[in-house]
């Protein structure tokens, strides 16, 4: 298998999945129109909405090229070294990272009181989930470690960590893909948007399509192996 194919591998399955994803997204808005009623800064909730599902595409998208790149031909590090390359493209992470929640409290404002659920209700559910994700981020810098929820292992060749069994990941293996983006739904909890909640539904679908056909089997490719 040449390097590119490497690269290209399963990404047909990527875009057959995100296809569907927005299929079927365009089909419950087809008979839930009222959802992205209102705006805010002068923006329409519908152009709020199709902005916070279009962060995550750009910034999956964004991560699979890097690290594929990176992986089998090296094209960043060759060039900036592997500290500086792994940190220009940090810095795109968390930019793309950050505005997935930023585009959904501003999508939740826009579209707030759209969802028919008791206040009390809403805000127990985003009391339950805010300790989850406290403690995810707190697993995630102590024992799993920035860098590698980044992605070190594909620029440095070096880097050979065994996998994280303390913290929240003595529970499971995939803990910021299970419990990490719960943070996404607490705008739509708060503000009782039903679009904000659709947001961050696909959200998490969405990171899932790319743990299966992107950083699985780069995982194996790396390790040998993956959870």
């Amino acid at each position: 298998m040449t390097a590119i194919q490497k690269i290209f591998k399963h990404q047909i399955w990527h875009l057959f999945s995100l296809i569907l994803l927005i299929l079927a997204i365009q089909l419950y808005l087809a008979g839930s129109p009222e959802i992205l009623e209102g705006s805010f800064w002068g923006i329409s909730t519908n152009l709020w909405f199709w902005l916070a599902i279009a962060i995550p595409i750009i910034h999956q998208i964004y991560v699979w090229l890097v690290w594929r790149f990176e992986l089998y031909q090296r094209v960043f590090s060759e060039k900036f070294g592997v500290k500086q390359a792994f940190n220009i493209y940090a810095v795109g992470f968390s930019f793309l990272f950050i505005n997935r929640l930023i585009t959904i409290i501003l999508l939740a404002i826009s579209s707030k009181n759209t969802l028919h659920l008791n206040p009390i209700i809403a805000y127990i559910f985003a009391a339950l989930i805010t300790p989850i994700v406290i403690y995810l981020f707190y697993s995630v810098k102590k024992y799993f470690t920035i860098e590698r929820a980044y992605g070190i292992d594909h620029f440095d060749k070096n880097y050979n960590e065994p996998y994280a069994k303390r913290g929240i990941f003595k529970y499971t293996d995939n803990g910021m893909y299970i419990f990490g983006l719960l943070i996404l739904y607490l705008p739509g909890l708060l503000f009782l948007s039903k679009a904000a909640l659709l947001a961050a539904l696909f959200n998490h679908v969405y990171i899932w399509v790319h743990y299966y056909f992107t950083e699985r089997p780069d995982m194996v490719a790396i390790y040998g192996n993956a959870p």
